[in-house]
C-alpha cells in the first residue's frame, strides 16, 4: 500500500507499506491497549493515523464509527459520532492529534464527556504539550501518547515504550532510529529500507528507559553559536498561565544568524500573557540564549496534514 508522508522533513514522499507491516502494527497496538475493540475514526484516511484506525478495525473484526470531518473537527460532532461506538460492547478506542484533544478538553461539554468514556485515546501526529496532557488526564481522559510515522506504519512507541517487536536506538548525533516488523519497505522510486530506519527526530532516554522526543534535527535554531531546541522552549511556554498553544521557530537575523521567535495562541486573545514574563520563564528554565526575541499572538496556529503545525507558515508571520 502506498501512503503519503506529511512532509515534516521537506517535500512529502510516498511510503510503500506491506500488509504484514500494517497488521503487525495493529496487533501490537491491541496487545498494548488491552485487546481488540471498536474504534472511532476522527482523522482523514489519507494519512497513516486515520488509515490505521481502519486496519485495526479490520483486524479486530469490528465496524469503526465514522466522524464527519467535512466541516472540520468540532467537539459536538465528536460527541455525536462517539455515541453509537460507546454503545457497543468491549473496549472503545480512538486516535486524535493534539489540536483535536485541546478542543475537546477546553470546556466542559458533550465532547469532553464522550472522550472520557474511551478506554484509550491515542495522541500523535505532532508533539503534545505536557500542559495539555496534564489537563486531559486530570479531566479523566485516558491519553496514550504515540510516536511514529508513515515509515513505521504509524505510532510504534507508546508512552515512550516501543510496541512488541519494535526496537529503538539513538545514533551518535542523537537521531532516533527504529526497526521491527512495522517498518515500511521503502519510498516509492527509492532504495529499499534496511534493517534500521533513521528518522529526522532527536531523542533521549529517560532514567526509567523511556524514549523522549526532543524535536526535529532540522528544526534546531542556531542563535549566536548556541543550539536551541524549539521543543524545549515550547514546553516552557505552553506551561505558562494564559497560553493555549505555542510554536517556536528560528527567523533570520543579521547579527545572530537566527533568533528565537514564538507564535502564541493565548487563552484570551484580548488579554494575552506578558511577553516579558514569557521570556523570563524561558530564561530561568532553559537559558538566556533561548529567550524569544520576537513574540506574536495569533488566534490559532496554521496546520497541515493530520494536524501538524506548519512551521514554515508560522515563520512567515514574523516577516
Amino acid at each position: 500500500m502506498a501512503v503519503g508522508t506529511s512532509g515534516s522533513a521537506g517535500e512529502p514522499k510516498v511510503v510503500l507499506l506491506s500488509a504484514a507491516a500494517l497488521v503487525a502494527s495493529a496487533e501490537s497496538t491491541h496487545a498494548r491497549l488491552g485487546g481488540p475493540g471498536t474504534w472511532l475514526l476522527a482523522l482523514p484516511t489519507t494519512h497513516i493515523a486515520g488509515l490505521q484506525v481502519l486496519v485495526r478495525s479490520l483486524v479486530a473484526g469490528t465496524e469503526p464509527g465514522l466522524m464527519d470531518l467535512a466541516t472540520g473537527f468540532r467537539a459536538s460532532g465528536f460527541a455525536t459520532a462517539a455515541r453509537p461506538v460507546l454503545a457497543r460492547p468491549g473496549p472503545h478506542y480512538t486516535a486524535l492529534v493534539p489540536t483535536q484533544l485541546a478542543r475537546l478538553v477546553a470546556t466542559e461539554g458533550p465532547g469532553l464527556a464522550a472522550i472520557r468514556e474511551f478506554d484509550a485515546v491515542l495522541i500523535g501526529g505532532a508533539a503534545t504539550p505536557p500542559s495539555l496532557l496534564a489537563r486531559a488526564r486530570d479531566a479523566g481522559v485516558r491519553v496514550v501518547t504515540t510516536y511514529g510515522m508513515s515509515e513505521t506504519s504509524g505510532g510504534c512507541v507508546y508512552d515512550g515504550v516501543p510496541l512488541d517487536g519494535v526496537r529503538v536506538r539513538l545514533a551518535a548525533d542523537r537521531r532516533i532510529e527504529l526497526a521491527g516488523p512495522v517498518l515500511a519497505l521503502g519510498y516509492q522510486h527509492g532504495e529499499p529500507f534496511g534493517e534500521w530506519f533513521r528518522t529526522g527526530d532527536l531523542g533521549r532516554f529517560t532514567d526509567d528507559g523511556r524514549l523522549e522526543v526532543v524535536g526535529r534535527a532540522d528544526d534546531v535554531i542556531i542563535s549566536g553559536g548556541e543550539n536551541v531546541s524549539p521543543t524545549e522552549v515550547e514546553r516552557v511556554l505552553a506551561a505558562q498561565p494564559g497560553v493555549h498553544e505555542v510554536c517556536v521557530v528560528g527567523i533570520p537575523d543579521q547579527e545572530w544568524g537566527q533568533v528565537v521567535a514564538a507564535a502564541v495562541v493565548p487563552d484570551d486573545l484580548g488579554s494575552p500573557p506578558d511577553p516579558d514574563a514569557l521570556g523570563a520563564a524561558v530564561r530561568d528554565a532553559v537559558g538566556r540564549y533561548a529567550m524569544p526575541k520576537r513574540v506574536v499572538f495569533l488566534p490559532e496556529l496554521p496546520v497541515r496534514g493530520p494536524g501538524k503545525v506548519d512551521r514554515r507558515v508560522v515563520a512567515r508571520s514574523f516577516e
